[in-house]
């Protein structure tokens, strides 16, 4: 068959089962006909697209377009539909757009092995507005812009940039509102242009040269960051990283597709790909089960984990009807293309056990329709053992409590294991979607540590309906958060608890002795009732000092709403007619 041709039916097929798809939203793959073959290898299913210097450039750029064209509305942004796109090492001229749950990655050993000469584009919808713009990355790659245009990166939540060379500038907006977002692994030569984004947290990388920052923008271990001088400008500058491992990534090596876990480094700046003597540990492909939409469910899954698997997660929507549970000290899993996990029976989705060196990355889950007491454990309840040397890492894992369909959830992440390390979630109860109603989509809290030592790299927590995050563990650090409090409380009374008005966003036990946290950024939508908070923030009173940077901004809602206090009943109050507090 001619290849023209070939292409062109490939392309109908997809549009007409786009138009079905909006009629009967079942799981979507494309159709794959004649040579379109040569896109799916390594057994990784139809949803994963493969692409190495010798195919057709024009097919390659007609087919990301065509995806594009169908992820970037906004009906897409609930969408069953899911793709990884994933290059081979070498050169290619194209221009990547993104939309909603697509996910591009490099497949080199370094992200200078895969050069994409063209641009990244993620668009804003409505006059630039990109506060919607989720559930998408580009990780372990080189862009080369062609003259001096610049990468449109214009994301939210739950839109992770990693190990990346952008050998020119990014623009981290679309002119209009935005709300994000993650950078990590990554060397800009150019210069990074935040522009309209109300917040972004950046870790490990190097910068040529960052302009601009509304609210709350924090760099930690990153060369070149700008001046600190909070409160007069919004930045919070750590020099160097305590200590983090970065996120796993594919190669696809001349024996085939194998899987580097990059080890913790300690007290680090900048890219950790630049250094010859980075040190990983190697996994061969065969050490995972592969794990397809249609073809596996709860059962088949953990019986790979229990013989000792790790797991790759293609893309798709796999409702579990029990707990997926990790018991093996070691075991990695990776989703790629936002692969989306949803309990059925209220069960969690995942129960981790108390063991060392468990990694997960790059999966979104979602709260079903039975409540379920949380959706992701690690360790068990009254979880004692010290993993210290060997400690548990969560990369880009994302929680859902309503949006695509109606859920519940009492909370999204426990904690409980000592020494986790968590480098960017999203946990998010919907403010809008599918099913979202204050008795319809409950969740109480978005996040609880128990553990002592665990650390979290940007956490973006929000909408939850009592305490978005509850730290009861000792000796907690939290670099950048991000948070809302619930939009929807229907009545002042709803909201409140022991005759205190609402829920602290932030709130450490009363019986911590050490925790710190640094760049908060709290904000308040209040749009039914007059609800008043006493604080956004809650801890024991000889760990106010540890709390640094932060700042309340009242956005919008009833005008009568009020926030008090910043913490712990100091720092003044927001509210219509006084938008914003300022704290060190």
């Amino acid at each position: 068959m001619k290849k023209g041709f070939s292409i062109l039916f490939f392309l109908i097929l997809i549009i007409s089962f786009h138009h079905l798809q909006a009629q009967n939203p079942v799981p979507f793959q494309p159709l794959i006909h004649g040579d379109q073959q040569q896109y799916h290898k390594n057994n990784l299913g139809n949803q994963v697209f493969i692409f190495d210097p010798a195919m057709d450039i024009h097919q390659i750029q007609t087919l990301i377009d065509t995806i594009y064209n169908v992820q970037h509305e906004r009906k897409s942004e609930f969408c069953t539909r899911r793709y990884a796109l994933l290059f081979k090492p070498g050169t290619y001229r194209l221009d990547i757009r993104l939309g909603y749950y697509t996910q591009v990655l490099g497949l080199g050993k370094s992200p200078n092995d895969v050069i994409i000469n063209g641009t990244l584009i993620s668009k804003g919808l409505n006059n630039g507005n990109v506060t919607c713009n989720f559930w998408r990355s580009v990780e372990n790659l080189t862009f080369q812009p062609i003259g001096d245009s610049t990468l449109v990166w214009g994301v939210s939540q739950a839109a992770q940039m990693r190990r990346l060379h952008v050998k020119g500038n990014i623009q981290l907006h679309d002119k209009g509102w935005a709300s994000g977002g993650f950078l990590a692994d990554t060397k800009v030569d150019g210069t990074v242009y935040s522009g309209p984004q109300q917040q972004w947290f950046s870790r490990n990388d190097n910068l040529g040269k960052w302009v601009g920052g509304n609210w709350n923008m924090m760099f930690v271990g990153v060369k070149n960051a700008p001046e600190d001088k909070w409160p007069d400008n919004p930045y919070t500058v750590i020099r160097e990283t305590p200590a983090v491992r970065e996120k796993p990534y594919l190669i696809d090596d001349p024996s085939g597709f194998m899987m580097r876990v990059p080890r913790i480094k300690s007290n680090s700046s900048g890219v950790s790909w630049m250094d010859a003597k980075e040190k990983f540990d190697l996994l061969p492909f065969n050490s995972f089960y592969i794990v397809k939409q249609g073809v596996d469910d709860a059962n088949t899954i953990n019986k790979a984990l229990k013989s000792g698997k790790n797991l790759l997660i293609t893309p798709g929507i796999y409702p579990l009807e029990e707990s997926l549970k990790i018991d093996h000290p070691g075991t990695v899993v990776m989703g790629i293309g936002l692969a989306t996990l949803m309990p059925t029976n209220g069960t969690p989705a995942m129960e981790i056990a108390d063991v060392d060196h468990v990694t997960v990355c790059g999966i979104i889950v979602d709260a079903g329709l039975a409540t379920s007491g949380t959706l992701l454990q690690v360790g068990e309840n009254g979880a004692a053992k010290s993993h210290k040397k060997k400690p548990s890492y969560l990369f880009d894992v994302f929680f859902r409590v309503g949006g695509p369909a109606e859920g519940s959830a009492d909370a999204c992440l426990i904690l409980n294991s000592h020494d986790v390390c968590v480098d960017h979630t999203w946990i998010w109860r919907a403010d809008h979607g599918n099913g979202v109603a204050w008795e319809k989509n409950r969740g109480k809290n978005g996040l609880i540590v128990n553990g002592e030592n665990v650390v979290i790299y940007g956490l973006f927590n929000e909408h939850f309906q009592e305490y978005q995050t509850l730290w009861n563990g000792e000796n907690g650090k939290m670099y950048f958060y991000q948070s809302e409090l619930p939009y929807d409380p229907p009545t002042v009374d709803s909201w409140k608890h022991d005759g205190i008005g609402g829920y602290a966003s932030y709130k450490v036990a009363d019986h911590v002795k050490r925790h710190e946290a640094w760049g908060l950024g709290i904000y308040c939508v209040f749009y039914k009732a007059p609800v008043v908070v006493n604080n956004t923030i809650e801890t024991p009173p000889l760990l106010e000092k540890d709390i640094h940077h932060k700042i309340i901004f009242w956005l919008n809602g009833n005008k009568q709403s009020l926030i008090k206090n910043v913490i712990n009943d100091k720092g003044g109050s927001v509210h219509v007619d006084h938008r914003k507090v300022v704290m060190e």
